[in-house]
């Protein structure tokens, strides 16, 4: 009789409730399998070179080398994972964000524009380059891998021909602290070992931010019965991300820099576009468009409006990432912006993005291209090879994608 109510009737098919509690978490935990993963993953990578490097990489000033080194990248897997989401792929980005920082350069050198206005006029040149890739890819009909690699050859074009094949630098020193720059610099000296609190209040504003949005989200889906993420499972989650937010609040306090500036930037957009992609009408047409076409066009979504304004939204954050880019190096290149794109669309596939698309999330892509950040820097930090460095990141990308398609094959045996 113990044993029954401990456990439930076989003959009778019944379970307890907390047999019932544990297969259901069982059943969300094997559903959100990869997300998991790729928080694993990274905690895993930041581990390994933090002990190979015997400390170096989570040095406070490294910490925040590895954000304003890769956060062109991040805001660029930012726009690609919603490309992604909706089948396509954007092979032109890196050429994008070259021909922009140059033409920011020719502004401000040979037409005198003030650095502001330099940078806002480069903002709606990405905008029109991406309203011309996107007239093509929906409105024309041609596909998006044809369309942007013939723009990745144009726009790599005009970039040599409005530089001369020639670097333009000397930019002024607003434009420069766009890509390198921190809040409050010399506010907090490094010979004063304090925290720069203008830091520490940003990162618990956002933990709280994080915290509050989480619980508000979770108490609407479930007032409308859709929640199906175990408690336990939830508190875990909230606590370890607001544990890592803190800690790294802590390591860019600590820092010589303060908190770069280029980290606000990116910080408002993963915000705005989370919004975007999980609570707009915007966001669930691009999943119904990468999802199922034909069901997309039933139900009504204007697919090609959708298509041309995810290339806008594209060419301007290209265009955003080449102003940053340039900021940074100080200086506007026919080279700049090689392999970005590469580098973007690795970011958002490690971070989960479906092949077939329909799947994505814009934190998963920010946290597949921090992978791709901390592999690259932990590399260099023990002195290999940029060879074996592309080596082992193209196998860790076709190692992500084939997770990807394992557990798909795996779910689709589950339900024949």
């Amino acid at each position: 009789m113990v044993s029954t109510l401990a456990g439930g009737d076989p003959a009778l098919g019944t379970t307890s409730p907390k047999t019932s509690r544990l297969s259901d978490a069982g059943r969300f935990l094997t559903s959100r399998l990869r997300q998991i993963g790729i928080f694993v993953a990274l905690l895993v990578i930041v581990t390994l070179f933090q002990v190979l490097t015997g400390g170096a990489l989570l040095q406070p000033d490294n910490v925040a080398n590895i954000i304003v080194q890769n956060s062109y990248i991040l805001i660029l897997a930012i726009g690609m994972v919603m490309i992604i989401v909706a089948g396509h792929i954007d092979l032109s980005v890196g050429s994008v964000a070259a021909f922009v920082g140059a033409m920011s350069g020719i502004m401000i050198r040979d037409w005198g524009m003030p650095w502001w206005a330099a940078l806002a006029a480069s903002l709606v040149v990405g905008a029109v380059v991406g309203a011309w890739q996107g007239y093509w890819v929906a409105y024309v009909g041609i596909p998006a891998f044809i369309v942007t690699l013939a723009g990745m050859l144009v726009f790599r074009g005009l970039t040599q021909i409005l530089l001369g094949n020639q670097r333009i630098t000397g930019f002024p020193e607003e434009y420069r602290q766009l890509g390198g720059g921190s809040l409050f610099p010399g506010l907090f000296p490094p010979e004063s070992n304090l925290l720069d609190w203008t830091t520490v209040g940003l990162g618990v504003l956002a933990t709280a931010m994080l915290v509050i949005s989480q619980l508000r989200g979770r108490a609407a889906r479930m007032k409308l019965n859709l929640e199906d993420e175990p408690r336990a499972w939830f508190i875990t989650r909230l606590v370890f991300s607001a544990v890592i937010m803190l800690g790294l609040t802590y390591l860019l306090a600590s820092s010589r820099g303060g908190t770069p500036i280029v980290l606000i930037v990116l910080g408002i957009l993963v915000v705005a576009y989370s919004a975007v992609m999980n609570r707009s009408v915007f966001g669930r047409h691009v999943y119904a468009r990468g999802g199922n076409l034909q069901a997309a066009h039933l139900s009504g979504v204007n697919t090609k409006r959708v298509d041309f304004l995810l290339f806008v939204n594209m060419g301007v954050l290209a265009a955003l990432a080449g102003l940053i880019f340039t900021g940074r190096l100080n200086s506007a290149g026919p080279g700049a912006g090689n392999l970005f794109e590469l580098d973007a669309i690795a970011a958002a596939f490690i971070g989960g993005a479906a092949v077939t698309g329909g799947v994505g999330t814009i934190v998963g892509a920010i946290t597949g291209g921090l992978i791709m950040g901390v592999l690259n820097n932990g590399m260099s930090l023990l002195g290999v090879g940029i060879d074996y460095q592309q080596f082992i990141k193209g196998l860790v990308l076709l190692l992500a994608v084939g997770f990807d398609v394992f557990n798909k094959r795996k779910a689709s045996n589950a339900l024949k």
